[in-house]
């Protein structure tokens, strides 16, 4: 599975921004597909995951409420819809699949053996 993240730019406290990640491989559908990210000097944290199917989705503390993951198989493309960003939103943001198929979405960064390349997400004050 190869993954490519998108979307990403400037954008004010209190905006808006969608993120991309686009999948090659047959398997992509049959994967759970993550969110992370890294602010500069600190650890790649969890954002979001969502399940193959699209059916359940699982959030970090941080952004619930305010980021909404989705997925559509037919493009092999999964979503970041982020709303009311805050600069400490402010990272490179990955996607990432997991390195089995058929498996319930978590936050364990392990999990996840396919990255996508990174787009950068700033949030001025």
């Amino acid at each position: 599975v190869q993954l490519q993240a998108s979307g990403g730019g400037l954008v004010q406290s209190g905006g808006s921004l969608r993120l991309s990640c686009a999948a090659s491989g047959r398997t992509f559908s049959s994967r759970t597909i993550a969110w992370f990210r890294q602010a500069p000097g600190l650890e790649r944290e969890f954002v979001a995951s969502i399940l193959w199917s699209g059916g359940r989705t699982y959030y970090a503390d941080s952004v619930k409420g305010r980021f909404t993951i989705s997925r559509d198989n037919a493009k092999n493309t999964v979503y970041l819809q982020m709303n009311s960003l805050k600069p400490e939103d402010t990272a490179i943001y990955y996607c990432a699949a997991n390195r089995n198929v058929y498996v319930l979405p978590t936050g364990r960064e392990s999990e996840y053996g396919y990255w996508g390349q990174g787009t950068q997400v700033t949030v001025s004050s």
